[in-house]
């Protein structure tokens, strides 16, 4: 999570808004591919990321922030979607790759995870921040998803221009990085370390004080910094990646605006996002092909640069792109991960940014990979693409990043809306003919007093079912706590799950996976239908 974005000395604080807690129903869009995330651990290749085949790999993510905050772990978990329902609607949006901000605090022996709704999310009762992290890692693999950490801040109690501050060393920062290599070596889910979140500018030239690129000065030269903890990670681990960041002023320092000297008026970025000399003082590794550029870029609803009021704005950006990290990408130099960019999209502005942002990276597998900012509804100046029911989504952003969403590989598209994210059906309701339909059925979790499964209905027939319901019976006693991915409803032994009017049609050969919580004794749905069918 940013905590300020820096041009020519100008910064602007963010926090994070509580969110409420609501149940709603969770929408669903089929990806533009499904190529997956590859095989194996991943590698370079000039501008592009392979995976152990040498198959070109593209990865199109979202971060999942609060492990970096007071809580300790993902925030959300205080809502009434579990946790594995919030990244089973990830893996079906067609995010492939998760990005997990965290601070050196919730790495601590003894550091305790808070915000958790110990009746959605039993499973996680008692456990710690790592522990939870664990558990995380672990669905996201089995749905073919990839994990990226990032060491976001060195406490929770916010970011900072260096890599270490008067309390965590650099010692401490590569300690950590290289305990977290060594918990998760032979994990290929987990794909490599986001070294330091948006390193940046602190004080006026010439008494610069803030993360400089190229200066040579070891106490402020981030790119020595990350090579140095680049390759202790990979003494470690040599199959992970390791993502730099970018800085906001090469030199470390905001310029003096009021000297009227414009030749010492450095032409600044976003926090982390200056990579302009990243081509003349490169990182270097020591093991080839794990290098990927990470910038961050961001609109408006962050900070009003000045290329947003440009007389030619929006064809002035793929200039300035391409000056701050594009190059890189366009010269196959490295690849390019844009760790993080996102809006409200409260201004018009916002949304051709966003617009322009992702044409800009490409098309299929070959473009430039992503970590969108972010799943979070809490994000004090974007929000998120989860509304503030960490169920439902945001579905006008969602429309704009999912032609160039990639699913995991073990995601799969379940289906989508016709006409759009926001579209519907004309007429009435498709039935489904006899036998078009199967269902499975995986309990996840039973504790005492309730248990947590989740029914897949697959549309096994040659056309559409719009719009589609499921319904299931339980024993007697057996009641629904909470619903997912449908407005779940019960009617004496009868639960109905009814889709969403944002996503009503169920494709041919598509399925949905309906999530929910009960109490009773664990029972498995039984004599399901599909808009009356039996399955």
């Amino acid at each position: 999570m940013f905590r300020g974005k820096a041009l020519g000395g100008a910064l602007t604080a963010l926090a994070t808004a509580a969110a409420g807690v609501f149940l709603a129903a969770a929408v669903s869009t089929t990806p533009a591919s499904a190529a997956g995330t590859g095989t194996g651990y991943l590698h370079t290749n000039g501008s592009q990321i392979v995976d152990s085949t040498g198959a070109t790999v593209r990865l199109t993510g979202i971060n999942w922030f609060g492990m970096e905050t007071d809580n300790k772990t993902f925030h959300g978990l205080w809502s009434s979607n579990p946790w594995r329902g919030q990244l089973d609607t990830m893996a079906r949006l067609g995010y492939n790759t998760l990005r997990v901000p965290y601070s050196n605090d919730a790495l601590k022996p003894g550091a305790t995870a808070t915000g958790i709704n110990d009746f959605v999310n039993p499973d996680l009762i008692g456990l710690s921040p790592l522990q939870i992290l664990d558990k995380v890692i672990d669905y996201a693999g089995s749905k073919g998803m990839r994990i990226i950490l990032d060491r976001h801040r060195p406490t929770s109690a916010g970011q900072s221009p260096l890599w270490y501050t008067s309390t965590v060393s650099e010692a401490t920062w590569i300690n950590d990085w290289k305990m977290l290599a060594q918990r998760y070596a032979g994990n290929p889910t987990v794909i490599g370390a986001d070294l330091h979140n948006e390193p940046h500018a602190e004080g006026t030239n010439p008494a610069a004080t803030g993360a400089c690129w190229g200066c040579g000065d070891t106490t402020r030269d981030w790119r020595l910094a990350a090579e140095r903890a680049g390759n202790a990670i990979l003494g470690v681990q040599p199959n992970w990646l390791i993502f730099v960041e970018g800085v906001s002023c090469p030199s470390g320092g905001l310029s003096n605006v009021w000297d009227n000297d414009p030749s010492n008026d450095e032409d600044c970025g976003w926090w982390g996002g200056n990579l302009s000399k990243a081509g003349q003082f490169p990182v270097r590794l020591n093991v080839a092909n794990r290098l990927v550029y990470s910038p961050h870029e961001y609109a408006t609803s962050v900070y009003r640069q000045t290329w947003f009021d440009a007389p030619d704005y929006p064809a002035n950006m793929p200039a300035i792109w391409d000056k701050y990290f594009g190059y890189l990408y366009k010269q196959n130099i490295a690849p390019i991960m844009m760790g993080e960019f996102g809006s409200t999209l409260a201004d018009p502005k916002d949304r051709v940014w966003l617009e322009k942002l992702m044409a800009y990276t490409g098309t299929g597998v070959t473009g430039m990979s992503f970590t969108y900012w972010s799943w979070n509804p809490n994000s004090g100046d974007t929000g998120g693409i989860a509304l503030d029911d960490w169920t439902n989504i945001n579905t006008t952003k969602q429309a704009i990043l999912q032609p160039y969403l990639i699913a995991p590989s073990g995601g799969g598209p379940t289906g989508g809306p016709t006409g759009g994210p926001t579209g519907g059906p004309t007429g009435g309701p498709t039935s489904a003919p006899p036998g078009a339909c199967t269902a499975t059925y995986r309990q996840v979790n039973a504790w005492q007093g309730g248990f947590q499964g989740e029914l897949t209905v697959k549309n096994t027939g040659t056309a559409a079912v719009n719009p589609w319901t499921a319904t299931w019976s339980w024993p007697s006693g057996v009641t629904l706590g909470s619903g997912w991915n449908a407005t779940v409803t019960q009617s004496g032994t009868t639960v109905t799950a009814a889709a969403p009017s944002h996503a009503p049609s169920l494709a041919a050969g598509a399925s949905v996976t309906v999530g929910f919580t009960a109490n009773g004794t664990a029972s498995a749905p039984a004599t399901v239908k599909l808009n009356g069918a039996n399955c």
